[in-house]
């Protein structure tokens, strides 16, 4: 049977996913250092209203509110014991949401990093990393979500664990990574060494691609990478809205909605089937990116020289691949 992701891919150009999880809840009174997992039982309310903030803003899709929801993670609100239940409720108020829509809305269960390093670097190990994605999944899978959604990951084996963790539970994924040191993530991955990895795994993910990260022009260039080792899995584009500033007790992005309008419209055209935002990206960005989406025809392939004239410059000379041929001229204009 095709699962619900993979269907609605077939049927259209590009797919709008959501914003911020995170900035958005804190912005509604989360303090820092909270679990925002606790949330989904202590306040479903808000969390419906995440959700629905996205529907209206004409996402057609949308993320859980697990980022954080591994044992590992919750260990440190001494909430371990409770991943099941506090990742099948995320899952549970996204599927009201999602059926009430009135339209074909995807509920994407997010999984992110357990926030340990593997072996040999660290102690987590392969089986352990496994285990924990594993009891995340299926706590998704019984509250009703599509399709897994494995984001911001750094580390080629926390990749691989959770890969193996969705199939163990039988469900869809999706797998992003985030890329924030010259074009490679903390872990020293380039957008090459992840397109060749997701083409070594048994359960390849419905989509892969990159979130977070520094900003919108650093991840067109990774989205770029991806396209450029012609995957034949779907691109993912989910970058931030800017620069994050604390202002007047809440944290501000300085991306405005027609610069991410801007951005989701190169990231079709770089080849990015599911376009979404990432950190500071709120309802008033995503209808925007809507709106320009539909409405700009699509162009082509949008040049380095495009991308940095369009959304700002690039935070680095070199995307990590080795193509430094016009970095001298790159760091001159960033400097003017």
């Amino acid at each position: 049977m095709t699962d619900a992701l993979t269907a609605r891919l077939s049927e259209t150009d590009w797919l709008l996913a959501d914003g911020a999880t995170g900035t958005t809840l804190f912005n509604m009174g989360l303090e820092s250092g909270d679990a925002p997992e606790l949330w989904n039982v202590d306040h479903p309310d808000r969390i419906a209203a995440l959700y629905q903030g996205a529907v209206d803003a004409g996402s057609d899709m949308f993320l859980t509110n697990s980022f954080g929801g591994n044992a590992s993670r919750l260990k440190l609100h001494n909430s371990e014991a409770r991943v099941r239940e506090l990742n099948r409720a995320a899952a549970e108020i996204g599927r009201e949401v999602a059926d009430k829509a009135g339209r074909k809305i995807i509920v994407a269960g997010s999984m992110g990093p357990t926030g340990e390093i593997m072996e040999p670097m660290g102690s987590l190990t392969h089986a352990s990393a496994v285990e924990m994605f594993h009891e995340q999944a299926e706590g998704l899978k019984e509250g009703g979500a599509d399709v897994l959604w494995v984001e911001t990951i750094s580390a080629e084996g926390e990749y691989r664990a959770a890969a193996e963790a969705a199939g163990l539970a039988g469900m869809p994924w999706v797998g992003t990574m985030s890329f924030d040191t010259a074009g490679r993530t903390m872990m020293g991955l380039t957008a090459t060494d992840m397109a060749r990895l997701v083409g070594t795994l048994d359960h390849k993910p419905v989509a892969f691609g990159a979130n977070c990260g520094v900003g919108a022009s650093d991840l067109m260039r990774t989205i770029l990478g991806f396209a450029a080792a012609a995957p034949e899995i779907p691109i993912v584009a989910k970058g931030n809205a800017g620069i994050p500033k604390f202002v007047d007790g809440h944290i501000h992005y300085n991306g405005t909605p027609e610069l991410m309008a801007r951005y989701a419209c190169l990231a079709r055209d770089a080849g990015a089937k599911i376009i979404g935002g990432c950190c500071g990206t709120a309802p008033e960005h995503l209808s925007a990116m809507r709106k320009a989406l539909e409405e700009t025809p699509r162009g082509p392939v949008p040049t380095l020289d495009k991308i940095e004239a369009e959304l700002g410059g690039f935070s680095s000379a070199s995307d990590g691949t080795g193509e430094e041929a016009e970095a001298p001229t790159r760091q001159r204009r960033r400097r003017r």
